[in-house]
């Protein structure tokens, strides 16, 4: 059981990371096509917000402590911080490689819940399973022939 609650952190961890590079890249972006990369970084960063907090009590669920530090995402997370002002076409290709380190996670954390039969965590799972599937759809087609 102490895997699956260690997988579960790093889905929160790999989600709250990805949802804050959206988050900057939404204040941050700028030039050719703002509006549609404003808008769509926007949504993606209000999605994944909403499933910081559920992936949280999961973790509870599960009766462990969620972690809640910077320096505790950082060390769980294999997605890197962004320090610097990519171009909106570069955000969403390093959102692309993001969302497939979060995918990565999620699926490992699926297999696991399946094996301890804690089928509402695998509701949740599969269901941000889902939600990557989609925005990994939507990223690969923004950088596609670019």
């Amino acid at each position: 059981m102490e895997t699956l609650r260690e997988i579960m952190k790093k889905v929160l961890a790999d989600t709250f990371a990805m949802y804050l590079k959206a988050h900057n890249y939404h204040w941050n972006v700028e030039g050719a096509n703002f509006p549609q990369y404003h808008d769509f970084f926007g949504n993606l960063y209000g999605e994944l917000y909403e499933a910081v907090d559920v992936a949280a009590e999961q973790i509870r669920a599960l009766e462990s402590y969620a972690p809640g530090s910077f320096s505790r995402f950082t060390e769980l997370t294999d997605i890197e911080d962004e320090l610097s002002v990519p171009t909106g076409i570069e955000m969403a290709r390093r959102l692309q490689g993001d969302n497939e380190i979060v995918l990565a996670t999620l699926n490992m954390a699926l297999k696991l819940s399946q094996q301890f039969e804690k089928p509402g965590l695998e509701d949740f799972l599969a269901g941000r399973i889902d939600a990557h599937n989609k925005h990994g759809w939507m990223l690969r087609s923004i950088v596609k022939n670019v």
